[in-house]
Parts: structure tokens; sequence; C-alpha cells
């Protein structure tokens, strides 16, 4: 059935909303756990199906991480808890104890009221639609859930894996190239009271870094809070402040990375990733030659690459859909401008702290501060507009807008770009106008967004 088509559990990146409400529920978790169970229970490598658990610091993760071993164990799996992990390490867990899949209950960037649900196969990826869709169908009607029930015996059990964190840490540790350390360098890391509150520093402070911790407290509400990658400005003074060298700002689950250089300046997910990928090509490791980045990464990012000899490949929003791409043309480069940075070489996601590690390590062989690396892309001016719309027809049935969009498009001669499109979760439509003059592309913008809303706005 095609996902369009009826009512969606699992969104871009799991099931995600408030805790205790909509789909979000302990009732739900627990069918969700045993569709997982009964799922992995038709290719498992072993004698019962194994799935590990890990979530963020969130105080609902109790409700679900509970929810989730009873409807595993319910159906005969067993679970593994490994208890507060990044994402990215429970993906390299799922892989390392050969487990059949991994759970993740984390709401990432989200207020700490909100918490989410999402599933890697046994080979760190996360699920493909169909296998989703499958679980859906069978939280909306149990009964083929409920005819798998186990007994006796049969019924499955829940073990502590209090290592993990440990693991992780050292296969962060092997990411950074053999001949380098950290020594000598000053850095701020801002966990953001999320997942990596404890891996995070431990890792760069081994490799011989000094580490300034910022919201390293966790009490189940801070997550979050004014701070980590969505809010970096307390980093930005932190690092002045502190002298440090570089600044790195994570979100709840330690999947995104956002740095911050020695003057306090921000530097997003293009820049960091139009580093590594110069750096990448230099050495002759970057797969097909070729960044996937999404439709919302910066012209500049495109410019920058495309003048060092370097394609970019654009998907729709979301690091699941980059993945995807990467996957399908063997890249093992990719991101996002919000800091979802993807490393295929040595990581199945997006990895906050490892992506942290490849700019330390340019860093350090370059000894060179990140303000001038960073400069490798120059953003471009943007404008973005959020509209209201009554009703969300395709673009280009619109043929006033089609047609003032093409215009606009000839008017940039190449120098810019253009980008309509609606919001997957609102009845919005954005607008969104790049060039290298700033009022020219407001004055285009706004024309674009006057036609939009005399076709369809609210």
């Amino acid at each position: 059935m095609a996902r369009q088509a009826r009512a969606k559990l699992f969104g871009t990146d799991g099931v995600r909303g408030e805790a205790n409400s909509g789909a979000m529920t302990v009732e739900n978790a627990v069918q969700i756990g045993r569709a997982i169970g009964v799922l992995c229970g038709r290719s498992s490598r072993h004698e019962r199906p194994r799935v590990l658990i890990g979530k963020d610091t969130r105080r609902s993760g109790y409700l679900f991480e509970n929810a989730l071993v009873a409807g595993l164990c319910s159906v005969g799996a067993d679970a593994y808890l490994v208890g507060p992990l990044p994402t990215p390490g429970i993906a390299f867990m799922t892989v390392g104890m050969r487990a059949d899949a991994g759970v993740v209950i984390s709401a990432s960037h989200n207020p700490y009221g909100d918490n989410g649900i999402k599933v890697f196969g046994r080979d760190g990826f996360k699920l493909p639609d169909e296998l989703e869709v499958q679980i859906e169908d069978w939280v909306a009607d149990p009964a083929p859930l409920l005819a798998s029930l186990a007994r006796g015996l049969d019924i499955g059990r829940a073990h502590r894996v209090d290592d993990a964190w440990g693991r992780y840490t050292v296969k962060l540790k092997t990411t950074l190239a053999n001949d380098l350390t950290l020594d000598g360098l000053k850095i701020a890391v801002d966990a953001g009271h999320g997942a990596a509150y404890k891996v995070a520093p431990m890792v760069f402070e081994e490799l011989g870094a000094e580490v300034v911790l910022l919201n390293g407290r966790p009490d189940g509400v801070n997550i979050n809070e004014g701070c980590g990658a969505l809010h970096p400005e307390g980093l930005a003074r932190a690092v002045v402040e502190h002298g440090c060298q570089l600044g790195v700002a994570l979100d709840g689950d330690a999947d995104r990375l956002v740095l911050v250089d020695e003057k306090g300046q921000v530097v997003d997910g293009d820049h960091t990733m139009a580093l590594c990928a110069t750096r990448m090509k230099a050495q002759g490791t970057l797969r097909g030659n070729t960044v996937v980045a999404t439709v919302m990464s910066n012209y500049g990012f495109e410019i920058a690459l495309r003048e060092a000899g370097i394609d970019v490949l654009r998907t729709d929003v979301g690091d699941r859909l980059v993945v995807e791409a990467m996957r399908r043309g063997g890249y093992n480069l990719g991101g996002e401008q919000s800091g979802h940075l993807v490393f295929l070489d040595h990581a199945t996601t997006g990895d906050g702290v490892l992506a942290a590690l490849q700019v330390l390590g340019i860093l350090q062989r370059e000894q060179r501060p990140l303000s001038e690396l960073a400069a490798v892309m120059h953003t471009v001016p943007q404008v973005l507009l959020n509209l209201p719309v009554r009703e969300k027809p395709p673009i280009h049935t619109l043929l006033a807008v089609s047609g003032i969009i093409s215009e606009v498009e000839r008017e940039l001669l190449g120098q810019g770009r253009v980008l309509v499109r609606y919001s997957g979760t609102e009845r919005k439509c954005r607008v969104m106008v790049e060039g290298r003059d700033a009022e020219q592309v407001r004055a285009h913008a706004m024309r674009i967004a006057d036609s939009v809303v005399a076709a369809i706005g609210a």
C-alpha cells in the first residue's frame, strides 16, 4: 500500500510526537515492539530474535523502553538495553552485537515533552519503507501480532548491556587518523544535556584535547533547552571566553553537529561538508567525486564544490533520503545544512561526534584555524518565505506561478537558485531564492510569493 494513501505512523525519521499522545503512546510502543519482534523472527540468525534498545535522556524514555521490552518479549524476542547512547551508537552496536534490529527512543532536537521511535535493521541502516508500512499495518490491526504471542519458555528476556558507551567510544576514536592526536587543542563541547553527555567529552579527552563541557548534566527535562545544535549562541560565547580553538554543538541524540570557530562564528553543515569534501578529493577518497546534499543546502555550497571539481547530488529534505541516495550511487559523503553529516566509510547514519573528529583531523594536519578552513565556501544571500495556502496542487499546474519561476531562473543567469515546495507537515508553501545580490534575491522571492498567494493563498 502506498504510504501517501494511508495514515502514517512513521515519518521521515521514525515515529515522533508528544509523549503519551497521538502516535507516541505506550500502547503503540508495545505493538511496535511486537511488530519488530515478529519481523525479526522471520530472518533471525539466532535461536530467538535479538533487538537492541537505546534512548536519549528525556524522562519519557522510561515509558517507551519498558513498553518496547514488553512487546518484544511477548512475541519471543530478547531485548538488549544499552541505556542513553547517541543514535549512531545504537546503529553501530546493532551491527557489532549481530542484533537483528536496533531501536532508538529519541525525539532528536525536539523539546523534552516529545519522544520518538526509530528502527535500524541488522545492517545498521534505517528500515526501508516497505517494512515500516508493515509495522504500521500491524499496529493498526494487531490481530496477526496477537496470533504470534509466545507462551512458557518461548517468552523473551531482557538483558542490560553496561559497556555500550565504552565500545562506541573506542569506535569513534579509531576514525581519527592513527598519526594524529588532539594534543594542544582546547575544545568547548555543548552536549545539549543529551545522549552524548558522557561519550563526547570522553572521546575528545582521551585523544588528547582539553575539554570545556557545557550542558552535560541531563535531568530528564533539560534536553535541548536553549542549548545544543539548535542554540549554539552559548557555545559561541564559551569558545571566546575560554580561548578554545573550536566548539562542538550536538543535538539530543547526537546525530547532528554544528561547529563554532575560534572567533565564535557558527559553522553550519554546508561549510563542514565543503571542507571535508575538498580534503577527501585531494586524498583520492571521495567516492564518485560526488557529495550528496539536500535541496536546502546553500547555493554557495554548490559553487564552492563546482570550483573544486566536485559534483553535488541533491535530494529532498531528510538525512534518510541522503543516505539512500549515497547507497544507490556508491558515494561516501553527504549531509544537510542543519548538521546531519554522513561519512559512510565510518558509519551508517549521521554522527555528530564522528563528524567533529573529521574536522579536528584536518585542523591538526593543516595547523590552520577553523575560521580559515571554513572559508572554503561562502554563503550566498538567501530569502525563504513560508506562505499559508488553502490547498497544495502541484506547482507545475499553477501556470502563473510556474511562469514567474521560469522568468526568475532566467534572470539569475545560472548564478542562483529557486526552490518552491510545499511543507510536508503543514499547509504552507515555501519559496526560497538564492543569488549573489541580496536585493535582487528578495525582489525575486517576493514576486514569486505574490503569485503563490494570488493563486492559492489562505
